[in-house]
């Protein structure tokens, strides 16, 4: 390795394959003759700063080089026209491709790739109002980038940015912010795409689309091919903080411009940043996140209230039959897990409930008029088990009522159908369906648990799907579309052992009511405000809200997976609507 410190030479020697090895280097070790070589030599001598370069490195003659500190590690070049200025240490085997800059303090590790016209600014400067721009004092706190990185052309990586191993970035994208290890991210500013390490990846999954394979619709003529799922996807990913900032009032998330504050938008907002943006809402920090919804936890129940509410007065047996409370256990339970933190006090009314207290509520619940009721409560009490199982301090549940709940619900559920309740004359299956998505979904999903009669309930769920009064044009809204789409999710994966399968039971029928579904809803979205809930009264309406928006992107993903196309998406649901068992119980 040469170790210099001398200014930099006013010229050097080049000859007629200068041209070529400057714009194309990786052809210098193997091609250039012997006076090209001495040339080269003599060129990395001249390097200005105090500069080592590395075995079989080549930096071209046209690039404007001028460190102050220069390391390039073994087998790495800076190409034709690149500007290099300030620091600049780089591991084995990194490239920087013609008209690169590379300014202020870069560090590169091993086996990086800079694509042409891409630019490293290591260094800023102040734009205070007191004096020109020309006179503001420049700063730098670096760019770091790691191992096994690909930065594609024309990108722009701003000062104080660290790219974490094994990236992958888009061309065109400006990185404002750090990028974790293995994301492949894109976009004004950078958003995160997927996860390099998804099995197949977008381009498997769109040659597969192409070839008339699983993407292409399983016989159901295609609909949504894999170009529309990926650009909706990139739609909602660039406009994701926007929307979130539209709904944040100065110091309360807001379901919609207007609306009252709650706790559910909280953290619907939280759920939505890192489903496409793998990252906080930009309003507040992560730790003033986690902060602001800790202290809605009540010290003595461990329920929480809706902003500016007392604590909801508890049942005989401790826990609670209704209200906000009821799902804040799911929703800002899984806001804090997503945040890296947890309730910092356990559940008490789960808790301290016996085996016995809560096979009685289990008899009481509203089976025969309100099964979606029954359900929702279900849902809530196995999801504060599950905190409670995971809290540091608590003993998590008195023994034997975790193997009560399964119990019952094991004996329970008819036989005919897989479900808990009664079919209604006046709804159908509605109030069933919709209970047993929530049911479920605490319960059996939550755990890892199989559900019971996964073929009847396939059954009865398509026969639901069927009801017009519901599924009819214009009258879908989120809740039951989900109700419907995660049920058949989850018995798919159960029938096929767990990867889903193109002859599992009823599939066919299940790709048929899915793809119309997936092709509606995307042209739902709309732009810059995100999804609406859906038709009529239900819910929050059909105004585009944080609810609405969060619901749907998951629905597009189940849909897509039903169909087997959702890797397209670059997303997964880690929050309340996640397709995997939540981990640590």
């Amino acid at each position: 390795m040469d170790h210099h410190q001398r200014p930099p030479a006013g010229s050097f020697p080049r000859s007629d394959h200068s041209d070529r090895f400057d714009h194309c280097p990786w052809l210098f070790e193997t091609e250039a003759p012997k006076e090209q070589r001495a040339a080269q030599r003599e060129r990395q001598r001249s390097l200005g700063g105090d500069s080592e370069v590395g075995e079989r490195c080549y930096v071209a003659g046209s690039a404007a080089v001028f460190p102050d500190l220069l390391r390039l590690g073994d087998d790495s070049y800076i190409a034709a026209h690149a500007y290099v200025t300030g620091t600049l240490t780089t591991g084995a085997d990194c490239t920087l491709n013609p008209f690169t800059v590379a300014r202020g303090t870069i560090s590169l590790g091993t086996g990086v790739r800079i694509g042409a016209h891409t630019s490293l600014l290591g260094f800023n400067h102040s734009m205070a109002p007191d004096r020109p721009i020309h006179r503001q004092p420049q700063s730098s706190q670096g760019i770091t980038i790691g191992d096994d990185v690909w930065i594609g052309s024309h990108v722009v990586v701003v000062d104080g940015v660290t790219i974490g191993d094994h990236c992958v970035i888009g061309a065109g994208a400006v990185v404002t912010k750090d990028v974790p290890a293995w994301t492949v991210a894109a976009g004004n500013p950078a958003r995160r795409i997927r996860d390099r390490r998804e099995t197949g990846g977008r381009e498997q999954a769109e040659g597969r689309a192409r070839e008339g394979g699983v993407a292409a619709g399983r016989g159901t003529g295609g609909l949504v091919g894999g170009d529309v799922l990926a650009r909706f996807a990139d739609t909602a990913r660039a406009q994701a903080a926007d929307i979130l900032a539209s709904r944040w009032n100065g110091d309360h998330y807001t379901d919609r411009p207007g609306a009252t504050p709650t706790v559910r938008a909280h953290c619907d907002a939280v759920e939505i940043a890192d489903l496409l943006l793998s990252s906080v809402p930009e309003q507040l920090d992560r730790a003033r996140h986690i902060e602001r919804l800790v202290s809605l936890q009540d010290r003595e129940t461990g329920l929480v209230p809706e902003l500016g509410e007392q604590p909801p007065p508890l049942d005989s047996d401790g826990f609670i039959g209704e209200g906000p409370a009821l799902y804040h256990v799911l929703s800002v339970g899984y806001a804090l897990d997503l945040l890296g933190a947890s309730f910092p006090q356990p559940i008490r009314g789960v808790s301290d409930m016996t085996a016995d207290q809560l096979v009685a509520r289990l008899d009481d619940l509203p089976w025969r008029d309100n099964a979606w009721g029954a359900g929702a409560w279900i849902d809530s009490w196995s999801t504060a088990a599950h905190w409670n199982l995971r809290h540091p301090v608590s003993t998590g549940l008195t023994p034997g009522t975790l193997e009560a709940l399964f119990g019952w619900l094991l004996t329970r559920a008819d036989p005919w159908t897989g479900m808990w309740g009664s079919p209604s004359t006046t709804t159908g299956r509605l109030q069933v369906v919709n209970g047993y998505y929530r049911l479920t979904r605490g319960s059996f999903a939550q755990f890892g648990v199989p559900v019971p009669h996964p073929e009847r309930v396939v059954d009865a769920v398509l026969d639901h799907a069927r009801d017009t009064r519901y599924f009819g044009a214009g009258r879908e809204n989120a809740c039951n579309v989900l109700d419907v789409a995660h049920p058949l999710w989850l018995c798919t994966r159960q029938l096929s052992g767990g990867g889903g399968s193109d002859d599992s039971y009823r599939s066919a029928e299940i790709r048929r009511w899915a793809e119309p579904r997936l092709a509606a809803v995307l042209t739902r979205w709309q732009d810059g405000r995100g999804f609406g809930f859906g038709p009529g009264t239900a819910g929050p309406g059909p105004e585009p809200g944080l609810q609405g928006t969060e619901m749907w992107l998951a629905i597009v993903w189940l849909l897509a997976d039903l169909l087997g196309r959702s890797e397209l998406l670059g997303y997964r649901p880690r929050g309340v609507h996640r397709p995997e068992p939540a981990g640590g119980a």
